[in-house]
């Protein structure tokens, strides 16, 4: 199956397929377009395929048919965009590459809690760092200064020379924004990354997503259960059921009869004020 590249489209997902060995099929055929600059959010049940389809998108887990394509920009003025299938990429390399263009986030912040914030947003640099100067600590400046104007653009860049685990939850994931910013990504995957945080600090980490949506111009594609947050922050709204996309609009045409429908007939909404 082809794919007609158009200036529209970032990411151009087709016929997405993932079936685990215990046979349970996660996504069912999915259809995609991301566009740029988007900050598309992504809801379902627990167990519709939504963290999949992220970590298909990323390559931390293989699809098992189907078509991921991202369009790339050439930096060159007036030269077509690169499409690059992530479902075919196979080496090491290739899928450190798509990493550092794809950059994501998770629910759990994945920090190393006794380094400090600073030296935690420099991991992000890891894949364009020698092994050797990594394991020394040995980073440009230009890495340092880069890794502190993003702790400051999500507000902690006071906290740049303490330990990580000194940190309340919605402040380490900040410092997971900042790490995957380091990279230079031109889409930013987040896999429910308010789900362990209480309720007031919701907002200042989608806050600040929004922040690198529209000051930075990254695409984001977010994972949310709360739909009071999606309808408060995504530019539009994909819905996945049993593997499958069920909706695909604005937030504001989720109507109570589509939330049952994606949800389930007796589902309540709960709201994040």
């Amino acid at each position: 199956m082809s794919i007609q590249n158009t200036s529209e489209n970032i990411l151009s997902i087709r016929g997405l397929t993932k079936q685990y060995p215990s046979g349970v099929q996660a996504l069912k055929g999915i259809d995609l377009d991301v566009k740029p600059g988007e900050f598309l959010v992504i809801i379902g049940l627990s167990g519709s395929g939504k963290s999949t389809l992220l970590k298909c998108i990323n390559k931390l887990i293989d699809a098992s048919a189907g078509q991921i394509i991202f369009h790339e920009k050439n930096s060159v003025a007036g030269e077509k965009a690169i499409d690059v299938d992530i479902c075919k990429i196979n080496s090491s390399s290739g899928v450190q590459k798509i990493r550092q263009k794809i950059g994501m986030i998770f629910q759990h912040f994945n920090l190393v809690p006794r380094h400090s914030v600073l030296s935690n947003v420099l991991m992000g640099k890891l894949s364009t760092t020698s092994t050797l100067q990594s394991l020394l600590g040995h980073f440009s400046e230009n890495d340092i200064n880069e890794a502190q104007k993003y702790l400051d653009l999500v507000g902690i860049g006071d906290k740049a020379h303490i330990r990580a685990d000194q940190l309340s939850g919605g402040q380490q994931q900040r410092v997971a924004i900042a790490r995957a910013l380091t990279q230079n990504p031109k889409v930013l995957l987040a896999d429910e990354p308010v789900a362990s945080l209480d309720p007031a600090t919701c907002h200042v980490v989608m806050d600040y997503l929004k922040k690198v949506n529209q000051e930075l111009g990254i695409t984001v594609v977010c994972n949310l259960h709360f739909l009071s947050l999606v309808r408060q922050y995504a530019s539009r709204v994909v819905a996945l059921k049993d593997g499958e996309i069920v909706f695909e609009g604005s937030p504001d045409q989720i109507t109570q009869e589509w939330f049952e429908k994606i949800y389930g007939t007796g589902a309540q909404q709960v709201h994040i004020n």
